[in-house]
């Protein structure tokens, strides 16, 4: 009899833990829940990644993909659960709760996986990823570097392959300050346009309004681009 006892004691303590399991997930933990952009670095590739707070075994918690996951990235297909964080990472894994992309937090709800023959992937909360990347065909062709409204440069951003970004000219009669940093390449970045000089940081921009970008972070002699009038 005891061992019966002592078998239907075990049952249900088992029962109550999978029940509390939800609960478990810490206050750190609680904020994964919901709806999640799961993309590449250049954003040209997006789908939804929900994540549940439903116990799925050794695979941690549920995470579900949308249809077109897997066709954009085949390793989705492995994924069956998420745990975080673990070592302060983010890990979704197989069935087996062996993980299959680690990812790191680098700003306040946007997480990055550097993921061996696969390149970078992000995930962001799809409340605040906004709208994706403007493609670089929208983007190329010729711009007025403005300086607090005043015409400063003409450059031209080309769809000519310039190593891993696009080749950029400059036009004459540029501020001599923008001519030293030989602007030679660009690209678009997730959400910002980047100029490249040959030397020293790339020149960032955010869109403001679809024709025209700022310069990040402000600064007193603000720098904007513009289609030209």
């Amino acid at each position: 009899m005891t061992r019966i006892y002592a078998g239907i004691a075990v049952a249900c303590i088992a029962g109550a833990a999978l029940a509390q399991a939800p609960s478990q997930l810490g206050e750190t933990a609680q904020r994964m829940i919901g709806s999640w952009e799961f993309s590449n670095a250049d954003r040209d590739r997006t789908c939804t990644a929900t994540f549940k707070s439903d116990p799925a075994g050794p695979a941690g918690f549920k995470v579900e993909f949308d249809a077109n996951c897997v066709n954009l990235f085949p390793l989705v297909r492995d994924i069956a659960g998420w745990k975080f964080p673990e070592n302060d990472l983010l890990y979704l894994v197989d069935a087996r709760g062996k993980s299959v992309v680690e990812f790191s937090e680098v700003e306040d709800g946007i997480f990055e996986a550097p993921t061996p023959g696969v390149g970078v992937l992000f995930l962001q909360n799809a409340a605040t990823a906004g709208a994706p990347p403007k493609p670089a065909e929208e983007v190329a062709g010729d711009w007025s570097i403005l300086r607090k409204s005043i015409l400063v440069c003409t450059v031209t951003l080309a769809m000519t392959k310039a190593g891993d970004d696009l080749a950029m000219k400059v036009k004459p009669g540029c501020d001599a300050a923008i001519t030293r940093l030989n602007f030679s390449r660009w690209r678009i970045d997730r959400d910002e346009l980047l100029l490249i000089p040959a030397r020293g940081n790339p020149w960032r921009f955010e869109d403001i309004d679809g024709s025209s970008w700022r310069r990040v972070p402000e600064s007193a002699e603000q720098i904007t681009l513009a289609r030209p009038q």
